[in-house]
């Protein structure tokens, strides 16, 4: 793997090596960060690096740093202009992904999140498909529940929590899947190992409700949008049997790091007729020039580095 060039670290700009932490530190120990996942996409015929929603990114990083009781003096806007400065340094000329972290720098031992020392951190790094197989992906269900919004919040990106997402996607891996489905306590389909989903079933794109332990990602929103306002399709948020999912006629992934990630086979059981189909075909499409500024029309979300 690719190490960073750089990090903003305690204020500044500073060569990689030098971002480090000591072993007591409270998020070390706790798992008391968040986080952000931002993608910059190179376009070759602009020779510029446009990062996608980035404000939409930090918004929901300083959400999540508020659930966590962390207190830090920032602002979408005041983020945004520490990543522009982070990327100038780096000079990268291709796709990256940008890692925002909010994390709790106190050291020494004690359960807590109040009176503690927050500190920011960011980092980009060189980056490119994250599940290989993304236009025909194989899942399967996973033997690992969802965490619930009342014991670490769903809606966040909660460093600790993403101990849950390691276990669901390691145990499928080494299954011989690409990646896992994964249920909440109430045994509807949630989300994948870090991914929102959605499953076309007549014509209509249906994806989990904010409701049922999902991630409030901005990827998803962005699929919806386009999927209503580009392909006048009708997208319904409400919650998702297991077994919905083997008769779907499509199915599908979203998230900044997989994108849009076709899923054709769940537990050995075809996707419709075992191929992407023709909805999320047409949206990797228009998800692709969107984020890579071919798209005037929705130019708001791209930030140009």
């Amino acid at each position: 793997m690719v190490l960073p060039k750089h990090a903003y670290f305690r204020g500044k700009i500073v060569p990689y090596s030098e971002a480090t932490v000591g072993v007591a530190t409270h998020a070390l120990n706790y798992g008391t960060a968040v986080f952000g996942g931002i993608r910059g996409y190179w376009n070759e015929e602009k020779q510029r690096l446009f990062v996608f929603r980035p404000h939409d990114h930090f918004r929901r990083l300083l959400n999540s740093a508020r659930m966590m009781c962390m207190e830090i003096n920032h602002t979408p806007e005041s983020l945004t202009e520490i990543m522009h400065e982070l990327l100038r340094t780096d000079g990268y000329k291709q796709d990256v992904y940008i890692r925002p972290l909010v994390y709790i720098s106190e050291q020494g031992i004690g359960v807590r999140l109040h009176d503690l020392e927050t500190d920011v951190t960011m980092f980009a790094l060189p980056f490119g498909l994250y599940v290989k197989n993304d236009t025909g992906a194989h899942a399967t269900i996973s033997s690992w529940r969802r965490l619930d919004d009342n014991m670490i919040p769903a809606r966040g990106k909660v460093a600790g929590a993403y101990a849950n997402s390691a276990l669901i996607k390691t145990d499928a891996v080494r299954a011989g899947f690409d990646e896992a489905l994964v249920l909440n306590v109430d045994g509807h389909i949630s989300e994948a190992s870090a991914m929102n989903i959605f499953m076309v079933r007549d014509g209509v794109v249906i994806t989990p409700p904010v409701t049922d332990n999902i991630l409030e990602g901005i990827t998803r929103k962005t699929v919806m949008e386009l999927a209503r306002n580009e392909l006048g399709l009708t997208v319904v948020e409400r919650s998702i049997d297991r077994t919905e999912i083997y008769i779907c006629d499509e199915l599908f992934m979203s998230g900044t790091a997989a994108q849009v990630t076709v899923v054709t086979k769940v537990d050995h059981r075809n996707v419709g007729n075992g191929e992407m189909g023709p909805i999320a075909a047409r949206l990797r499409q228009l998800f692709d020039d969107v984020v890579r500024a071919k798209n005037p029309k929705y130019a708001h979300w791209n930030y140009e580095i």
